[in-house]
């Protein structure tokens, strides 16, 4: 019977991780396909109804969205993070007075730590970060999408665009913690098991943000995010990486080819931490110097680099690995 048991655990672990896999790579696109299809049928009325609804909704997302704390507790969520699992490490308090801008590195693949933790409750953020709202900023052009972008905000995501990122930063009251990928595409492209490289040297746009609204830094790093999956690394220069950036230039994401365990959709079944580090105090300057923006953006790399090194052996790393910042 505990075997039985035991079986049943392991396959709807990985169906709950299966259906994120899926959603992240297909909603879109299926949600787009199916209001097509529907204007074309005795339904017609309802694609219509949305679209208009959505028009009139349209700024939602910039606006501090839609979330749903019932979406954040699925149950789905909490199988979700068992299969690796996932676990968030808390270094200091954050105070519920204040608003941050956390940085979360590596970007990895599809950042399944990132999202466990920050746009889902299943590893615990609310108790371990009470009175604080997380808030994983992502793909602006996702808002735009009829259905998936209802799907999105009730997670809690927003748009990773300037009037978004402004609103929750100045209108949206104190407690507020938007979460950053810095490396976005490009550090996707770097992910394999192995690795840990982040691209930040040239990313300042966050760091004058928190200064002109006054948020508090706060490195973040997923240990065994790049672990998941086994990407195909395209050498520099090579015609297949000149496509993949030309790509990531046009539609703001990079097409990585990747294959994990299982049907080669589900990731390996790899322990991710996510560990927040300590707030960089910011002050609020609403026009920061070049000099004041690269001063701030070095205390933040000391910072993680420190976080990295600090938390590494425990995380599974050896001392020989290092951290390298492009």
């Amino acid at each position: 019977m505990e075997k039985r048991r035991t079986r049943w655990k392991e396959f709807v672990e990985k169906c709950s991780v299966l259906q994120w896999v899926l959603t992240f790579l297909l909603m879109g696109v299926c949600c787009v396909v199916l209001m097509a299809y529907l204007m074309f049928t005795c339904l017609w009325l309802l694609p219509t109804i949305y679209i208009i609804w959505m028009l009139t909704d349209w700024d939602t997302p910039e606006r501090g969205g839609r979330r749903v704390e019932w979406v954040r507790n699925w149950t789905m969520w909490k199988h979700f993070q068992e299969y690796f699992p996932v676990k968030l490490v808390k270094t200091a308090d954050l105070s519920p007075s204040r608003n941050y801008i956390l940085g979360s590195h590596p970007h990895g693949i599809m950042c399944a730590g990132a999202f466990s933790c920050f746009s889902t409750e299943a590893s615990g953020f609310a108790q371990a970060f009470p009175g604080m709202r997380a808030c994983l900023a992502i793909l602006a052009g996702l808002f735009r999408l009829p259905l998936y972008r209802d799907y999105l905000m009730s997670a809690g995501m927003c748009p990773v665009s300037k009037p978004s990122l402004e609103f929750l930063l100045s209108r949206n009251g104190p407690g507020n913690v938007v979460v950053i990928v810095i490396g976005g595409a490009a550090e996707s492209l770097a992910s394999s098991p192995g690795m840990n490289t982040v691209v930040m040297r040239e990313r300042k746009g966050f760091v004058r943000l928190a200064l002109q609204y006054g948020a508090d830094l706060v490195p973040v790093y997923t240990f065994g995010e790049n672990e998941l999956f086994r990407q195909v690394l395209f050498s520099e220069g090579s015609v297949l990486r000149a496509l993949q950036t030309a790509f990531k230039k046009a539609m703001g994401f990079a097409p990585c080819l990747f294959i994990g365990q299982s049907w080669g959709f589900l990731p390996y079944r790899t322990p991710i931490t996510t560990v927040v580090g300590r707030p960089i105090s910011v002050p609020q300057v609403c026009s920061p110097s070049a000099e004041t923006v690269d001063h701030y953006h070095s205390l933040y790399m000391e910072a993680l680099a420190q976080l990295f090194h600090t938390h590494k052996t425990s995380c599974g790393l050896s001392q020989t690995h290092q951290l390298q910042i492009l």
